[in-house]
């Protein structure tokens, strides 16, 4: 019996540190992304989001005032100021006025630059330049510093993307055509799986097969197919091809044989007796389905909606295909595409963007998953 229950212990640990591991897996990335969306531009170059909360350490370069700020004073010519000219708090450790050696000196002490001018750095960013001859030209000298600079977080990030780069757009873009392509496979589907479960007509085990066997084919194999039929369609109507039409009805038509498939399973296995007995009291099969399948579907109902939203909300290849890449009709995942080409190098914009992109399913997830559970406990069947 001890050794019973230490091997019962053991696997219930396991089963612990696994499910542990696999929420680290799935959450620091995520974290990663939400804390680097509201950082500064320059703090996310110099240290990775895990850092975020400490001083980053970075060297800069600046360039002091230009001869005509000079003034004589004690028989000097003397530059002096802050070489943060955008008042930021910032401590500089180090100094030098050539890039090969950028802390050269330290902070607040005085460096001999040759021919008897001198330059002092303090930590602070004053700085006082002495030369006993004047200054010339309209370029000061350039000098580089490491300075430490604290955490600053802004939400700066999420106001330029929603707004300056066209995402608020193609977000709405893309719950436009997330909803109703998840809506739709679900009202055909689940009439289909009700048929094909509990209605008897002649070549109801080849229709199953057949949707059986779509669920293998690929989708790059019927996409273009699919867009010549649907082009050829529009063309004689009259329609344009690039619409929201078209890829809602793409996305039913990849959706569907899975959705059938997925429902068919589930309303097959109801009890018999629930059915029987609707049918004895005068139940038609629509309203059996309406009042007796539907409410005890809803689990099932609810993980194809999860299933089919995230796909659809992350699709790129069909709405690349099937609609336009213009501003007033591109999705979000086509823009972020395009923004990862054009703006590779500025991650505060991407992480933005990325973030901006899983919410939403984030949302769905989570609100599903409290209806999926309680669908189940009502969905409950006792007897038999």
């Amino acid at each position: 019996m001890a050794v019973a229950t230490g091997k019962s212990f053991a696997s219930r640990f396991g089963v612990h540190i696994a499910v542990l591991i696999f929420v680290a897996i799935w959450t620091v990335p995520t974290l990663g992304i939400l804390v680097s969306s509201l950082r500064d531009k320059d703090q996310i170059i110099a240290s990775g989001w895990w850092n975020s909360f400490a001083s980053s350490s970075q060297t800069e370069a600046g360039r002091l005032p230009p001869a005509s700020a000079q003034v004589e004073k004690d028989g000097k010519f003397v530059l002096a100021g802050n070489i943060f000219g955008d008042g930021a708090a910032r401590n500089i450790s180090a100094f030098g006025v050539k890039s090969a050696a950028p802390t050269q000196y330290p902070a607040g002490t005085t460096a001999d630059l040759g021919d008897g001018v001198t330059l002092q750095l303090n930590a602070d960013g004053t700085f006082v330049m002495q030369s006993p001859k004047a200054f010339e030209g309209d370029r000061g000298q350039r000098v580089y510093y490491a300075s430490s600079a604290p955490p600053k977080f802004t939400t700066d990030n999420y106001k330029t993307v929603l707004f300056s780069e066209g995402i608020g757009r193609s977000f709405m873009n893309s719950l436009t055509v997330t909803i109703p392509a998840t809506v739709i496979p679900i009202l055909i589907a689940a009439f289909a799986a009700y048929a094909l479960a509990w209605m008897r007509f002649p070549g109801r085990a080849l229709l199953i097969a057949v949707i059986i066997g779509l669920l293998v084919v690929p989708l790059q194999m019927s996409l273009i197919p699919l867009l010549k039929l649907y082009n050829g369609v529009g063309t004689f109507f009259g329609v344009p091809s690039k619409t929201y039409l078209g890829i809602w009805l793409a996305h039913t038509g990849f959706g569907l044989p899975f959705a059938i498939y997925l429902l068919r399973s589930y309303i097959a296995g109801l009890p018999r007796e629930i059915m029987e007995s609707a049918r004895i009291d005068g139940a038609s099969d629509f309203e059996i389905f309406v009042k007796i399948v539907l409410p005890l579907s809803f689990p099932v109902l609810a993980s194809f909606a999860i299933f089919q939203f995230l796909w659809v909300w992350n699709d790129l290849l069909v709405a690349m295909v099937f609609l336009g890449t213009e501003g007033d009709q591109i999705v979000l995942t086509a823009k972020l595409n395009a923004l990862l080409g054009s703006r590779g190098g500025d991650w505060e914009i991407l992480t933005t963007s990325a973030f901006v992109t899983i919410i939403v399913p984030l949302i769905v997830f989570f609100s599903l998953q409290r209806y999926f559970v309680r669908g189940l406990l009502a969905g409950s069947v006792k007897g038999g």
